[in-house]
């Protein structure tokens, strides 16, 4: 695939590149990361072609938005796209005390506490103080950030003060990000969101936004970006102690993708291209994000989704039964080998979802 390649988010006119840079990592996640490296990773990912930008204030108590604010200043701010967040305002301590390891997990002082917030006052000073710590006077996306807890109030207060923004041109397009398919698919359907951040709901081990999320959005028009394709690292390095889903992977999903690694290999190709390319199976899917903070990772994830996954490799786990037989694929299958009933997409149709390439 091409990281060049650009996909429109819903109809609101946002174009994103179809990989994306994840900046959590940016905000010093689980380990501290230099001003310059950080520079130097949004600068590697920039020459590899990638112009969306992923960030929020959660990451790194706002170190993510203000270093990469800073490492995009001086650039055409019409060639690429940011992502923030609402949900989380920032409240200054009185005193600092510690990190906020325990907290939030990032190795940053713990000067600012997050507010749960989905007000729609709380709305416009999030992106108000976004904006000042990004450098710019516009954000491209802004998704409700994590509302599981705080539903009812993201629904009744903070969807409709990002449409509000959205018609006063302040925000290009608006929708919710999210660990999980259920409230997404409640967005889709119930409101007019351009797209959702689906994190770690749709991979090569966990299919769960197929079954209404994925559906909803290709009805309703709207956009997936899918985050947490490597489902916290098992599908990166599916080693003894591996993480899924933020906690050691169960016995039963580590050998699952250590049998996909190998036949990925056997195949010619890795478990991290595959995890790369699986998404794009699904015509809703305009892009992955990918959690980077290194030039070497920029580097990996640029030639891990540039790199060719044979359709022997996605024939060969339908047969060994590593991949359900309706889930779609990114490139066509034989059709002696889809399965009773052949494959069927998200539509209900019988079909292979579009081509790997865009």
């Amino acid at each position: 695939m091409n990281a060049l390649a650009t996909r429109p988010l819903g109809r609101s006119g946002v174009t994103v590149t179809a990989l994306s840079f994840g900046a959590a990592g940016l905000g010093n996640l689980y380990a501290p990361i230099t001003d310059a490296q950080a520079a130097t990773a949004v600068d590697r990912a920039w020459r590899a072609g990638i112009r969306y930008f992923d960030t929020a204030p959660h990451y790194g108590l706002g170190l993510s938005e203000r270093r990469l604010g800073e490492a995009l200043r001086g650039r055409d701010r019409s060639s690429y796209v940011i992502s923030t967040k609402v949900g989380r305002l920032l409240e200054p301590v009185d005193e600092v005390r510690g990190d906020d390891l325990a907290e939030g997990g990032f190795a940053v002082p713990a000067t600012h506490r997050r507010i749960w917030d989905f007000s729609a006052d709380g709305v416009r000073r999030s992106i108000e103080a976004s904006l000042g710590r990004l450098g710019t006077d516009r954000v491209d996306v802004v998704f409700l950030h994590d509302p599981d807890h705080h539903g009812e109030q993201a629904f009744r207060e903070g969807y409709p003060a990002l449409e509000k923004l959205r018609s006063e041109g302040v925000v290009g397009a608006i929708g919710a990000g999210m660990n999980q398919a259920e409230m997404l698919t409640r967005f889709v359907r119930d409101t007019d969101v351009d797209a959702v951040l689906c994190a770690g709901r749709y991979t090569l081990l966990d299919h769960t936004a197929l079954a209404e999320l994925l559906p909803a959005a290709t009805q309703r028009g709207a956009s997936i970006v899918i985050g947490g394709v490597f489902n916290s690292g098992l599908l990166a390095d599916p080693k003894p102690g591996a993480r899924f889903d933020y906690t050691e992977a169960p016995p039963k999903l580590l050998e699952r993708a250590r049998a996909l690694r190998a036949l990925a290999e056997r195949h010619g190709t890795t478990l991290r291209a595959a995890a790369l390319a699986f998404p794009f199976g699904h015509p809703a899917v305009a892009g992955v994000l990918v959690g980077i903070h290194t030039p070497e990772q920029v580097d990996d994830a640029a030639a891990q989704f540039a790199s060719d996954v044979p359709a022997d490799f996605w024939r060969e786990a339908r047969e060994r039964g590593l991949l359900p037989s309706e889930v779609p694929v990114p490139v066509p299958v034989p059709s002696d080998v889809r399965g009773a009933g052949g494959v069927r997409g998200a539509d209900g149709v019988r079909g292979e979802g579009r081509p790997c390439r865009p």
